[in-house]
């Protein structure tokens, strides 16, 4: 792992660093990069603005590791409400959550296992859909138990697996037996090298050989509850990438056995490669970019610079 890479997780931790960069004003317009506001409204406005395009979203709302029920149900009934505003507002968007921020580590995680029941069938009434986001890899095995309870009620849910853990292979083997929804990312959290590769070649490689699996999965049939277009359905296989190299292997791959333009997705974020995302959507790709919002932006943003370092230079280049 770089020297980048490395201090910039480690400073995604620190909560006297958050509080500094957050009173900020260069700091907050840096973050601008990577999402449209803080605010719920600017976030709907964008997807707004995307669909237009005929590109879809997925919003989430910023934070995690919540300390109280309180908090816990806070964040439930937040998401409970936009998902209300997306079937008032008929936008083909999705929502993406992270279980620590629902209160998975708040008193044995009940709770957080009735919230996100609760939000599986707001986004089913909703017309719309349920990311279950992955988080560190102590988190693991919890998250894909709660998914898997969750998909034996709602069809509508799926979750996120990230290369660069060395267990992801059975992971998916566990989650596809399921037939469930997958969004295939690289990672973006500090691990240690017998957990996740340390070298950027290694996970590439790894998500060249976990995405030709999806896409062969979904060639044979799989994924039936998958991606059909429009708000309804998950993405299966949804691949969250912006390595156009990686892109145009997926792509290769799918139509090579067949696979509808339309029968997998592109998740990529706000603010990055924007052409790119317009090019595919024209080309007949489904596409949707992933919106964040909220204050407790710090630590999601300093994983974002870690994924790709030469983003620090991008930003102090806009800032200047």
């Amino acid at each position: 792992m770089s020297l980048a890479r490395t201090l910039l997780l480690r400073a995604s931790r620190s909560p006297w660093l958050a509080e500094q960069f957050r009173r900020r004003a260069f700091a907050r317009r840096a973050v601008r990069r990577f999402m449209p506001g803080e605010d719920l409204g600017s976030a709907l406005d964008a997807a707004a603005d995307f669909a237009v395009g005929g590109i879809g979203t997925v919003l989430t709302s910023l934070g995690e590791r919540v300390s109280s029920p309180a908090e816990a149900a806070a964040v439930r009934d937040h998401y409970l409400a936009l998902l209300a505003q997306l079937r008032e507002r008929a936008l083909p968007a999705q929502v993406s959550v992270k279980l620590t921020h629902l209160g998975l580590d708040v008193e044995g995680g009940a709770a957080c296992a009735d919230h996100v029941m609760a939000l599986a069938a707001r986004a089913a009434d909703a017309g719309s859909f349920l990311w279950i986001d992955m988080e560190e890899s102590s988190y693991v095995d919890r998250t894909l138990e709660l998914f898997a309870r969750t998909r034996a009620r709602h069809a509508g849910v799926g979750v996120c697996l990230q290369a660069y853990l060395r267990r992801t292979p059975a992971d998916l083997d566990r989650v596809l037996a399921l037939d469930g929804a997958v969004r295939l990312v690289k990672g973006a959290y500090s691990e240690p090298p017998e957990v996740a590769f340390p070298k950027k070649a290694d996970t590439d490689a790894a998500y060249v050989t976990l995405a030709e699996r999806l896409v062969d999965h979904g060639a044979r049939g799989g994924g039936r509850g998958g991606a059909r277009g429009g708000a309804r359905g998950g993405a299966v296989p949804a691949f969250g990438t912006h390595d156009m190299r990686l892109v145009a292997q997926i792509r290769e791959r799918a139509e090579s056995l067949g696979v509808p333009r339309k029968a997998y997705e592109f998740h990529m974020l706000y603010g990055i490669r924007a052409d790119e995302q317009r090019l595919l959507a024209n080309g007949g790709h489904a596409v949707r970019v992933l919106i964040s919002y909220g204050t407790a932006w710090f630590p999601w943003y300093m994983r974002r610079l870690a994924e790709r370092p030469a983003n620090v230079w991008f930003v102090l280049r806009n800032l200047v």
